[in-house]
């Protein structure tokens, strides 16, 4: 027992200290910060995969406050976001969690992180980072109308239809924020895995993207509402409306991930070359609208055993 406690006292004073000097070369080094970045978390995902729960948080609390003394009140906030992102990859290893558990663990941890860091900013500081955003925007915006109306090039209904993009942006911006959160953890989990797997830890793995198959629920969430969007008159500015906005924005993104699953999986049954995945993932971003009916029909009816049975024959 006491050499257990001196292994977790040595091993945590070591993580504690390469995630301290990953985050000053973040913090102080230009250029050579946009990678260490990347990294920070694998210290504490390290410690956390190898040891309790009790001795990990002690950790991560450790690296928290040490933080301080790096980068001041400023570096706080970024090793939250990275501490308790690494506590959370190397808890669900430890506990042989799925994949996905630790992608939605993972995110769910960092979306509450950074909500409140944004309330903490909007109460002490008295600042609306959104707001700042779109009154950035909205300048931007009236010097671009400014220069084309000195060329006599400025659109009809400029200011209306400017006026209008701004709001629906602000409008779905919980569901961007929620998506990109989401793509930046699952591309985050994916660089520091292969880390942890040459460490000598067991690390969960995905399925293949082909065989990616969403809940039916999400088809029918989205006919839902899809439905009350074009028979409920929704007024603009209302709760309702932004509910129904950012639920459709974010259904329809799963679809079109839906969509986008089935096509590897009709190339990959046919035998068809590797590159032909490539430029299938490429066409769908501007092809949307045709993936998208693609997902619902995967997700409606079972039309990869129809593909996997016509192939054989």
């Amino acid at each position: 027992m006491p050499n257990e406690q001196t292994k977790q006292l040595t091993f945590g004073a070591m993580m504690i200290a390469l995630f301290s000097i990953l985050l000053a070369v973040s913090f102080y080094v230009p250029i050579l910060n946009m990678i260490t970045s990347l990294f920070i978390a694998v210290p504490i995902a390290w410690y956390s995969a190898k040891f309790n729960r009790k001795a990990s948080i002690l950790v991560t609390v450790v690296s928290i406050v040490m933080s301080f003394f790096i980068g001041g009140l400023l570096a706080v906030p970024f090793a939250m976001i990275h501490a308790l992102m690494g506590f959370t990859i190397g808890d669900a290893i430890r506990t042989k969690k799925s994949k996905l558990f630790m992608l939605l663990s993972t995110a769910g941890v960092l979306l509450v992180n950074i909500v409140m860091q944004y309330v903490i900013v909007v109460l002490t500081f008295g600042i609306n980072p959104v707001k700042e955003l779109l009154t950035i925007a909205t300048v931007q915006y009236d010097q671009v109308g400014a220069f084309l109306e000195r060329f006599n090039a400025l659109p009809k209904d400029y200011d209306q239809t400017v006026a209008d993009t701004l709001y629906m942006f602000e409008t779905v911006m919980p569901s961007l924020f929620i998506i990109s959160l989401f793509g930046f953890v699952f591309i985050l989990v994916n660089i520091l895995l292969p880390i942890l797997k040459r460490l000598g830890l067991d690390v969960p793995k995905f399925p293949p993207f082909s065989q990616l198959r969403f809940p039916k629920s999400v088809l029918w969430y989205y006919m839902v509402v899809l439905v009350v969007t074009l028979f409920v008159e929704l007024e603009q500015g209302t709760f309702a409306f932004m509910v129904f906005a950012n639920a459709a924005l974010i259904l329809r993104v799963l679809l079109v991930l839906q969509g986008i699953s089935f096509v590897q999986f009709f190339i990959l049954e046919k035998g068809w070359p590797k590159w032909t995945l490539i430029v299938a993932v490429i066409l769908a971003i501007p092809l949307q609208s045709i993936t998208l009916i693609i997902g619902i029909f995967d997700l409606g009816f079972n039309i990869r055993s129809y593909v996997k049975d016509k192939n054989r024959k």
